[in-house]
């Protein structure tokens, strides 16, 4: 007799359900899981927080102005991270959505740890709490090990170090939305997504005259 068998490996979500409005997709994502595999170890958060930002119809977008060597992986396919260094200082990191060839993405903003807590805290040593670790979108991928390697990643492969899993289904009655975080333009279309959790990031209302740094 053989005993019992390990559970499969969750696969990750499905290139296809993510080719679709970056509403909807931000809204499918609230509750799913990013995890990420590095010689350090895996660390895995459920995703609390997320905004939307479409192309040419959304001036907050990088896409907005067109198609740039930095921004090329916006334009698909779906499933692929879109990681870019912002302000010199940090990394924020976004699921690629739509169909092949149009722009648009969502912003991973915030996530409860669930797997690798440990390796977490040794990446975010500053962190006052677990909620703290990975409560807004440089933190998140501070705790992931996500950098500039990661741009072009395909989280919806098994065999990927990044990869976005299902997590369980969010009731449209736990679901907040409210405007984007310190966008300077459209910063009052209610594209940010979010379930109550203590790890949701602050929110914070952008300026007009504020303009997101990009680096290489």
């Amino acid at each position: 007799m053989t005993g019992p068998r390990e559970p499969a490996p969750r696969q990750p979500v499905r290139r296809q359900d993510l080719a679709v409005d970056p509403l909807v997709a931000a809204r499918s994502l609230l509750g799913s899981v990013l995890a990420t595999t590095t010689p350090e170890g895996v660390v895995a958060v459920r995703l609390v927080e997320v905004e939307a930002y479409r192309g040419g119809d959304d001036p907050a977008s990088h896409s907005y102005r067109g198609r740039t060597p930095r921004n090329d992986v916006m334009w698909g396919p779906a499933g692929h991270l879109y990681v870019y260094f912002v302000y010199g200082l940090h990394f924020c990191a976004n699921v690629v959505c739509l169909t092949d060839g149009e722009p648009g993405a969502v912003l991973l903003r915030a996530g409860e740890v669930v797997e690798g807590l440990d390796l977490a805290r040794e990446r975010r040593p500053g962190a006052r709490n677990d909620a703290e670790l990975a409560k807004g979108p440089a933190r998140l991928t501070t705790v992931l090990g996500l950098g500039r390697d990661h741009n072009g990643a395909d989280v919806t492969d098994a065999a990927s170090a990044v990869r976005l899993l299902p997590g369980d289904p969010v009731p449209d009655e736990e679901i907040r939305t409210g405007p984007r975080v310190g966008v300077a333009t459209a910063m009052d279309l209610p594209w940010r997504f979010w379930v109550d959790s203590p790890a949701v990031s602050t929110y914070r209302r952008g300026t007009r005259s504020r303009r997101v740094k990009l680096t290489h």
